[in-house]
């Protein structure tokens, strides 16, 4: 059985990482209402499904991606039942062939471990070199859900309140495609 907790609106009494400690201290000094859960580790399909039910929302799917020099990196937002295909990817932005980054990049560049990929890294300054992609119908849904930087907690906000507020603090942009 997996493991999801009752919503919670407070932070975690203890953060896993420092990436996770910003979300929420982010979270407070932008007046960002947030309600979370804390489970078993969510890395499937069916995990996420759990979540989604709890939750209320479904979790968005964030994929991080590279050129093949490794020079340029991508942070993609999308919905969860929506395929990856590069090519139409790459031709929204107007870049050459993309893949899957490597596992240390992720870590290095936007503070977490494969599994628990978040635009939430954005407030990270390393997360600065990292291009922001979000597909346009997670822009235009009225709730956002996602990791908190953690595979273990998901946090669901008003999109409004990441679009409007959260990237920005972060000094990072993002482009809907």
């Amino acid at each position: 059985m997996f493991k999801v907790s009752e919503i919670i609106t407070t932070p975690p009494t203890e953060f896993s990482s420092e990436l996770q400690r910003k979300v929420y201290e982010t979270f407070a000094s932008l007046d960002i209402p947030f309600e979370r859960v804390d489970t078993d580790p969510g890395l499937t399909m069916e995990d996420c499904q759990h979540i989604d039910e709890k939750i209320g929302v479904r979790i968005v799917k964030t994929v991080f991606l590279c050129n093949r020099q490794q020079t340029e990196f991508y942070l993609y937002v999308t919905t969860d039942d929506k395929p990856f295909v590069t090519r139409d990817f790459c031709g929204a932005l107007g870049i050459p062939r993309v893949s899957f980054a490597p596992a240390d990049k992720l870590m290095e560049l936007t503070g977490v471990l494969v599994g628990a990929t978040t635009i939430l890294s954005a407030i990270l300054p390393s997360c600065g070199k990292v291009h922001l992609v979000m597909d346009r119908s997670v822009a235009e849904s009225e709730l956002f859900a996602c990791t908190d930087g953690t595979a273990t907690c998901f946090v669901k906000i008003k999109t409004e309140d990441l679009l409007g507020k959260y990237i920005p603090a972060s000094g990072n942009t993002i482009t809907l495609i």
